[in-house]
């Protein structure tokens, strides 16, 4: 896709008005934003760390190979000799970690200056280029060196002695200053809401918004809409919808939602142009791609306008709606608006850059990686199925505002450092066809700010399913929240890289756990939303509320929200306590229902009320809670729900006296597996049991393995024989355990005879068998 004409612009040589009078005349100089090239060639934009080093730059992503160079044409107002700056940083400096992985070349007019860029600087800084003489115009090359993540933000030349400002507080002002760019902000107007943020969130408030009749502003400061559920990042889409009170909520999420079979897999999984397809289907929405919110104004609590950065051309365009939400995941449109949130100081969960590999037919060679992590095969756990998974994840303890870059490169880091140690190292017979095939260079993160609304959801509120009048969208995934993983973290106790989940599995996951409305907007702005994993939730609630397709409900919720708002000229929190049954109504609608304004009569009636909560088109009366509660049971019980699903598993409740909410199964030889993960609650021997359901369809030989730091264990399980134990268990030995050490238990379908049935294991001391 071609870019938009650089913003090249030549400084005046003179001042007008009364400057000319006091100050001498400037030196003609020309600024050049990396980012606006007219051929990006190989090189990516990089916007996900404009809050920390100030602009969108280039990023030389090539895992390892030099990626094509980048170019454009500059116009100069005065020919002659210019000292030249290119901005840029070592990016593996401020580890003092050997060699400069990110170097690369600038060529003016095809002739390379002598000066390697990209190494020097731990920081952004303006490495000097020398001297050039240039005419009226001039071809500028950036050529990469690596593959490895070099990076420019600007060249700048100028015939004055003066080096350019570093300084953030007044490096914002001089760029635009150099880049001539008018005073005067380009506006628009006339909206009933303005998004910011293209996820899961803020697709469906802007979709549920238009089909309301709103007129909506949907902003995204990448070229790719879908945030963490996008090609560039690649989570799947969890969560369940269509459930609940309000079975109708997440129909606009299925629209657009991908149907991944791997996290992460193939780009084209991950369906970016059917999300794009849905949104420019709607006639009440302006998208605004590669658009950057980066300042607000506001008056008696409420937010007037946003100004957003053209992440190419560096224009700047003012918003004006009447209401705002905030989907952007970190809080940032809360935070400037002076919203109330909180933020752990530490213990937050982090930022993931997966990661995939391929078999060649031919050996392939990887460069060696001096100033990558320090690693063996032991020191990670071994991408099977040509994949690195969600739990490639650092950062837990740092700056996920303002180090978002340095976040990621330490991931990056992480990951060479494993590629290298597959390919240069202990793993190097057996990955002789190993290639690199694709590696995240925007990290997917999970936790910083939550904005804080009328009501604060815990986890105690979840797992106690406390009724709350508003509950409207359906949470169904377990508490899972994410630490690092101890085995992994000792040799870099400073940042880990590799995580573990913590399950709290108490959670309704078959009709989900209603979130509260309350929860969608700012206890102390007005008219500001939110939705995703910034809405008003405690750091351990948010470890059921965080995945997309549940993000995406509540922007479904906060879309129609805003209609009622705008019906009724309220705020957000006069839906609540005063026009609920407006809401309640419109909760009802099927996804596809419509209108052309506020003011017009909507396409379908909403559906009548439900008094029982509901899965889908499959109602039940039941509680979800329909087997044995695992907080009923002795030791530690870990449910199929808590476990990690390979391939493809279906959920059954029809085999009586299951643990939970049901179990789950697979038929024979389909390459599924299920992994339950736990730490030891102690030191000494421990029993482990599994449970299952007998049926005469269950293998015979059903493959079990149980993997602790001392043992590994094999069996062959006959699921068509009566568990033994009481509650449908089965013991699968006794082992010697360290307080603390991880342990797995697999189930898998090769070779089982018949379908596999999994439910629980549990963990006893086996002196209190």
């Amino acid at each position: 896709m071609a870019w938009p004409t650089n913003r090249i612009v030549a400084a005046a040589l003179a001042l007008t008005g009364l400057l000319i009078a006091v100050a001498p005349l400037r030196a003609a100089s020309v600024l050049v934003e990396a980012e606006s090239f007219d051929r990006p060639g190989g090189w990516s934009l990089d916007t996900q760390s404009i809050v920390g080093m100030g602009s969108p730059y280039l990023l030389a992503h090539g895992l390892g190979k030099p990626v094509d160079d980048a170019s454009t044409t500059v116009k100069f107002a005065k020919p002659g000799t210019y000292h030249i700056y290119v901005r840029t940083k070592d990016w593996v400096a401020r580890w003092q970690a050997p060699g400069q992985p990110g170097k690369f070349q600038l060529l003016v007019d095809g002739v390379a200056l002598k000066p390697i860029f990209g190494t020097a600087g731990a920081d952004w800084f303006w490495q000097a280029g020398g001297e050039v003489d240039v005419k009226s115009t001039a071809t500028l090359t950036l050529h990469d060196l690596t593959g490895f993540e070099g990076r420019c933000d600007a060249v700048w030349f100028t015939q004055g002695d003066e080096r350019p400002p570093n300084d953030r507080k007044t490096l914002d002002a001089w760029r635009r200053k150099q880049l001539a760019l008018p005073e005067q902000l380009a506006v628009k107007k006339g909206y009933d809401l303005v998004v910011v943020g293209g996820g899961y969130s803020g697709l469906g408030a802007a979709i549920s918004a238009a089909r309301m009749g709103c007129k909506v502003a949907l902003i995204q400061d990448r070229s790719v809409l879908g945030g963490n559920g996008s090609s560039e990042v690649r989570v799947w889409a969890m969560g369940e919808i269509k459930r609940g009170k309000y079975p109708h909520i997440g129909e606009i999420v299925e629209e657009f939602a991908d149907h991944a079979t791997k996290s992460p897999g193939t780009a084209e999984m991950f369906g970016d142009e059917k999300k794009s397809n849905v949104v420019v289907a709607e006639k009440n929405i302006d998208l605004f791609l590669n658009y950057h919110v980066f300042r607000l104004e506001t008056n008696n609590k409420q937010i007037q306008s946003v100004d957003a950065l053209d992440t190419r051309t560096s224009e700047q365009t003012r918003f004006v709606g009447r209401f705002f939400c905030d989907a952007t995941g970190h809080g940032a449109v809360g935070a400037m608006a002076d919203a109330d949130f909180e933020m752990k100081a530490d213990g937050r969960m982090g930022m993931s850059n997966m990661w995939t590999w391929a078999e060649e037919k031919q050996p392939t060679k990887f460069p060696e990686t001096p100033w990558a992590l320090d690693l063996n095969m032991k020191d990670f756990p071994y991408p099977k199925d040509f994949h690195a998974e969600w739990f490639w994840e650092g950062g837990f303890n740092k700056d996920a505002i303002n180090d978002a870059e340095g976040i990621r490169d330490w991931n990056l880091r992480a990951i060479y450092g494993a590629f290298n140690a597959m390919k240069n190292r202990d793993g190097a017979d057996k990955h002789r066809n190993a290639a690199l095939t694709w590696v995240a260079y925007i990290g997917g993160p999970r936790e910083s700010r939550r904005l804080l609304g009328d009501v604060l959801l815990t986890q105690q509120d979840v797992v106690g399913k406390r009724d709350f009048p508003d509950g409207c969208v359906p949470s169904t995934w377990s508490i899972d929240l994410h630490v690092p993983k101890k085995q992994y973290a000792e040799k870099f106790p400073d940042n880990p890289f590799i995580s573990i989940a913590q399950f709290d599995s108490r959670v309704d996951r078959t009709y989900g756990y209603p979130i509260p409305y309350r929860c969608f907007y700012s206890r102390n702005v007005d008219n500001l939303f939110m939705a995703g994993r910034c809405i008003s939730v405690s750091h351990e609630a948010l470890g059921t509320i965080r995945v997309m397709k549940t993000c995406g409900m509540m922007g479904e919720v906060v879309g129609k929200a805003t209609s009622v708002c705008i019906v009724h000229g309220c705020d957000s929190r006069d839906v609540y306590e005063k026009y609920w049954n407006d809401l309640d109504e419109l909760l009802r609608l099927p996804g596809k229902a419509r209108r052309a304004t506020t003011a017009d009569p909507l396409s379908e009636q909403p559906s009548p009320p439900n008094k029982e909560p509901v899965a889908g088109a499959n109602a039940k009366k039941e509680t979800a809670q329909t087997g044995i509660d695992p907080q009923t049971l002795p030791g530690l019980v870990i449910d199929d729900v808590a476990a990690q699903h390979t391939g493809k598993w279906t959920a059954g409740v029809g085999l009586p006296g299951y643990v939970g909410q049901g179990y789950v199964y697979a038929p024979a030889d389909s390459d599924a597996s299920i992994r339950y993960e736990f730490q030891s609650p102690g030191a000494g021997k421990f029993e482990i049991r599994m449970s299952y359901g007998q049926h005469e369809n269950r293998g015979r030989t059903v493959p079990v393995v149980v993997q602790t730091a001392a043992k590994k264990a094999i069996l062959a399980i006959n699921m068509r024989e009566k568990p033994p134990l009481d509650n449908g268990f089965i013991s699968l030995g006794v082992f010697d355990l360290t307080q603390g050490e991880t342990v797995a238990v697999t189930i898998a379908t090769k070779g089982a005879g018949g379908n596999v049935h999994a439910d629980a294991i549990q963990i006893l001391p086996a002196e209190k068998k």
